[in-house]
């Protein structure tokens, strides 16, 4: 499975992706149009729930329980259209935080790559 992440704002300005782009935001980003971002997909149902993201806040030191709570979160019906998408590979799965390393692409990465990948 070949999942890539890339910022929104990075791939407005040449950043290349790969394979199949899926935006995975439940809010499209701010100051974005939808002319100059064209994702293959929207898949707000995969982003986490509006009531986890206020939690987390974007704050560091509450990650490790971010990830937990939306890992939690994650399955069933709701990722399955992400799924189709990744199993052919490649895919980029688009997001719009500031952080690169502590924000919900990094953990639906790893977990489509555990979840999906044969053991």
């Amino acid at each position: 499975m070949d999942i890539h992440i890339a910022k929104v704002h990075d791939v407005l300005v040449g950043e290349q992706t790969h394979g199949t782009t899926v935006l995975v935001d439940r809010l499209w980003p701010r100051g974005v149009s939808k002319d100059d971002l064209q994702p293959d997909l929207w898949l707000k149902e995969v982003a986490p729930s509006t009531e986890l993201r206020r939690w987390f806040g974007h704050d560091p030191a509450r990650f490790d329980e971010f990830a937990r709570r939306y890992r939690a979160e994650l399955g069933g019906a709701r990722v399955d259209k992400l799924i189709d998408a990744a199993t052919p590979g490649p895919i980029t799965l688009l997001y719009a935080a500031k952080d690169r390393q502590h924000n919900h692409a990094v953990v639906l990465r790893d977990w489509l790559i555990e979840t999906c990948l044969p053991k």
